[in-house]
């Protein structure tokens, strides 16, 4: 009897020694709302672009992409790195990645539409071929979509395992007359990423940016 425990446990440890590793790499995709007046927010936007990439290391995916008319489209990704694993290597791309940003955000013109729903399934796309062992979704936007007409976006996004963060959601002056669209729309928007499997959080105050990753 004895012996026969310690050969299953050996079997158990040995297979646990065999399984895959998991990566413990990050990938971060963030959307950028350039549509109307939301255009006077992407100060903030590079902030928080500057500070995702202090946090990156070797390895991990980094991505930034425009919220535009049809989001759906590589068309509209402003900058994408992953990581040389060599300091220095990694280094010199986080200057490039942010030196790309700076010169788009000094030159941006606004969109006349706002795909929220095209922007998430293309960062779906690139992170799930990226395969990192974590996978991220930066929403910097008022959340409020504005599809051109025709465009169809009422599906599911798959979004299990993936980690979904709106960032500074700014209230709309229809808001002030209405405080229930708003919040209308940041259940509407958690609702669809958690029934389709993602996590959701909401971070407004971007003072303390430590909570991102």
């Amino acid at each position: 009897m004895m012996r026969r425990l310690i050969y299953v446990t050996l079997l158990v440890l040995f297979a646990g020694a065999c399984s895959d590793p998991v990566p413990r790499n990050i990938g971060v995709y963030l959307l950028l709302d350039t549509s109307g007046t939301y255009t006077e927010q992407l100060d903030k936007a590079e902030q928080i672009i500057n500070y995702t990439l202090t946090r990156l290391n070797g390895l991990d995916s980094f991505a930034v992409a425009r919220i535009d008319t049809g989001s759906f489209s590589e068309r509209d990704i402003i900058a994408k790195v992953t990581l040389d694993d060599r300091p220095s290597a990694a280094n010199s791309q986080k200057r490039l990645f942010s030196e790309t940003i700076h010169e788009f955000l000094s030159h941006v013109t606004p969109a006349s539409h706002t795909d929220i729903t095209g922007g998430l399934l293309q960062a779906v796309e690139f992170l799930a071929e990226k395969a990192p062992g974590r996978k991220i979704i930066f929403i910097f936007s008022d959340l409020k979509e504005d599809l051109l007409a025709g465009y169809v976006r009422d599906f599911p996004i798959p979004l299990e395992n993936f980690e979904v963060v709106a960032l500074n959601v700014t209230k709309l002056s229809s808001d002030n007359i209405d405080p229930r669209e708003y919040l209308d729309r940041l259940d509407m928007w958690q609702a669809r990423v958690e029934a389709e499997g993602g996590s959701w959080r909401v971070i407004n105050d971007l003072d303390r940016l430590e909570r991102l990753l």
